[in-house]
């Protein structure tokens, strides 16, 4: 069993060399995903607003097939341009393009930092295992983006059906 610092005020449990790695490596992914928002435009063009969705589209990306087949969007549908937003610092238009993607960009940054911190120092924060910590950011995100999808679906399709008699 892995024993905690017991002279820290906030818990700490020695890392592993393959934590560490894979801590510093899921922090690099992160701030990938992050440079790639700050390098796309999520603005219109023409009038310079920002977008609410379609920014993935810069990346060679198709439209969201669920979007054009249904009318209703995806659970990610919004998320590159809310993360691009996000990036650019635009955080009221980023939430009004999925709440969910700045939810999750603020989650990815604070795990970066939480990576960054355990690949560096040796130290896992709070968790015991590396996968522990990830895997409740993984139930975390997942919660927020199906909640928000139900949300915006279900608005859309109560509005479709003439909402309230």
């Amino acid at each position: 069993m892995l024993e905690p610092d017991s002279k820290k005020t906030v818990t700490l449990y020695p890392a592993t060399t393959w934590e560490r790695w894979a801590a510093l490596l899921f922090a690099s992914g992160v701030a990938i995903v992050f440079a790639i928002g700050w390098w796309l435009s999520p603005y219109d063009s023409a009038t310079g607003e920002p977008l609410t969705q379609g920014t993935h589209m810069q990346l060679g990306l198709p439209p969201c097939n669920f979007l054009v087949m249904s009318g209703i969007p995806c659970p990610s549908c919004g998320m590159t341009t809310s993360i691009s937003l996000l990036a650019h610092g635009d955080l009221v238009p980023a939430w009004r393009a999925n709440s969910a993607g700045v939810v999750l960009g603020l989650l990815g940054l604070v795990a970066m930092v939480w990576c960054l911190l355990a690949g560096v120092g040796g130290r896992l924060w709070w968790f015991t295992r590396l996968e522990n910590g990830l895997l409740a950011a993984l139930f975390v995100s997942l919660v927020v983006t199906l909640g928000r999808w139900l949300v915006v679906s279900g608005a859309l399709l109560w509005a479709r059906m003439g909402g309230m008699p």
